[in-house]
């Protein structure tokens, strides 16, 4: 519940600040030093957010459906390719942070490149992708894993911290029961990761839902919210409200992947307090 409270609060808090700054910000932007620093007021750049709300109720088009019903389907669209794309980017993250937990030689050699992996342009990367799976892929298969390149570092660094986590006292002990690798594995170090698990697996969540938007324009696959923002840019000028309606449907999405992964880290981390018994 305070979680909720907090989110409702943050809400209210950027609606209050975007209407303030509109309220006393200059219709022009203000320029520091030859340089825009804060965004135009005006309501073509910043339409109020009952404008916004009542271009969700009107029609897209002149008989049409709501704006609202459109963004709606769109942002489901969008959701299962996140959705495949997260669980892909998860798998292949825990399944690189074990195996750099259990051999040192493969920390040395993968960690470097998948730290690598990141710094490259997924504006640039995502149409290679495109071209390497549009044969063999449907383009909603292609947008997924571009969502699962994304999405796989925060879960791989993550749980390799949370792997390596527990003392040496705990592991030592682990071996005096006589454990193997893998039951130390199973009962001490996955569980002791989870603290440092579920953050990575919100981060990644995230960058699910930025990956298969990107992916979704670079790509031009339509369906989804990602190929909607760019419609509705186009009509930016006549109908600014229409465009955040779709930005609005983005940031949504976004906060219910991560509502849904602390969904799953209420009852697993329930697990942490045998964890802390077991490693003292």
């Amino acid at each position: 519940m305070r979680r909720v409270l907090s989110v409702i609060a943050g809400l209210l808090i950027a609606g209050l600040a975007w209407e303030g700054y509109k309220a006393v910000g200059n219709p022009e932007g203000t320029v520091l030093f030859g340089v825009r620093v804060l965004p135009r007021a005006d309501d073509l750049s910043m339409p109020h957010l009952a404008t916004i709300a009542d271009r969700l109720g009107a029609p897209e088009l002149a008989g049409g459906r709501p704006v609202w019903q459109v963004v709606l389907d769109a942002c489901v669209f969008t959701l299962g390719i996140t959705a495949a794309g997260f669980v892909a980017g998860a798998l292949i993250g825990l399944v690189l942070a074990v195996a750099m937990q259990r051999f040192r030689i493969v920390e040395r050699g993968l960690l470097p490149y998948v730290i690598l992996s990141q710094t490259v342009p997924l504006v640039a990367l995502a149409p290679l992708i495109a071209g390497w799976g549009g044969v063999v892929m449907p383009p909603w298969a292609t947008v997924a894993v571009i969502a699962a390149y994304l999405a796989f570092f925060p879960v791989a660094v993550g749980m390799l911290r949370g792997l390596q986590s527990p003392s040496a006292s705990g592991v030592e002990l682990m071996r005096s029961y006589a454990a193997g690798w893998w039951r130390t594995l199973v009962k001490l170090r996955f569980p002791a990761a989870l603290p440092y698990l579920f953050p990575a697996l919100r981060l990644a969540g995230a960058a699910a839902v930025v990956g298969a938007v990107v992916g979704e324009i670079s790509t031009g696959t339509r369906g989804g919210i990602g190929r909607l923002i760019i419609e509705y840019s186009r009509e930016a000028t006549s109908d600014p409200a229409k465009v955040y309606t779709a930005m609005l449907g983005a940031a949504l999405l976004g906060l219910l992947v991560a509502a849904a992964v602390s969904l799953l880290e209420v009852p697993l981390m329930r697990h942490r307090r045998h964890v802390e018994v077991v490693t003292l």
